[in-house]
């Protein structure tokens, strides 16, 4: 495997070796992209009925862990929570929600993950905390290619954070605890500006020009909207534009 895509598994311990495979864990992980999502029923944080179904439309980040865990689920939260507020920030607050899912699910239920949200200073309206029975969960794992399993110190697991597309499909796979800003926003990016089929000539427009030109700042670790590819475009058609009319000139005067 890869360097850098060895170390995207380090969150899974080697406690048991028999069931940690990091080749095999990489190709479940992979071999998911693309894979349809069925609609699973969960429980959010209030305790009410949650179908995945409500989400169609939009992408979804789905992110998966267990709340009795200290290290690394609340470090893959805090950095989703950090990413996703600048993609919304970039992209539109209404532009794709999150969903969050306990897989401890004996422990994981609705009050548990209120207060893991709660403890986290999560509330964005469009972010969902939600539990579910061992049936389910281990389902939606199955379709998003996150492996986990219990070991003597709780449960080890792919540090994994999964973007589905509008249809449910998954698109894309971060790994990592503390993966880069970009790793999640540019797959976001994408889906959030491509336009759908029956768009207008002027929506599909704008957005290809919204893609092209939001660009990730690395001074501020935030994306902005660059008007400096409009003035490079402006003067490349001007200079196109002035060595056409050269060429028009010379040809007119030779003739």
């Amino acid at each position: 495997m890869p360097l850098g895509l060895s170390l995207a598994f380090a969150a899974i311990a080697s406690s048991d070796e028999d069931l940690y495979d990091p080749d095999a864990t990489l190709a479940a992980s992979q071999a998911a992209v693309g894979r349809q999502v069925a609609n699973y029923e969960f429980l959010d944080r209030e305790g009410q009925a949650f179908s995945l179904d409500r989400l169609r439309g939009q992408p979804v980040v789905v992110s998966m862990i267990y709340t009795s865990c200290y290290h690394v689920c609340p470090m893959i939260t805090q950095n989703v929570d950090r990413v996703t507020e600048i993609a919304w920030d970039a992209l539109g607050a209404d532009s794709f929600s999150v969903i969050t899912i306990g897989f401890d699910t004996a422990v994981d239920r609705p009050e548990r993950m209120r207060q893991y949200a709660t403890t986290r200073n999560i509330d964005a309206a469009n972010w969902y905390f939600l539990s579910g029975d061992e049936t389910t969960v281990a389902a939606l794992a199955a379709d998003i290619g996150f492996v986990y399993f219990a070991s003597p110190k709780g449960f080890d697991h792919t540090a994994q954070t999964t973007v589905l597309d509008a249809d449910g499909r998954v698109y894309r796979q971060v790994y990592g605890q503390s993966f880069k800003t970009q790793a999640l926003v540019e797959p976001l990016k994408e889906l959030v500006f491509e336009s759908p089929v029956d768009a207008t000539f002027l929506a599909s427009w704008l957005d290809n020009v919204r893609l092209f030109c939001t660009v990730y700042d690395p001074s501020s670790g935030r994306y902005r909207f660059d008007y400096s590819i409009f003035v490079a475009a402006f003067v490349g058609i001007m200079c196109l534009g002035a060595v056409g009319a050269f060429i028009v000139r010379s040809w007119k005067d030779a003739v």
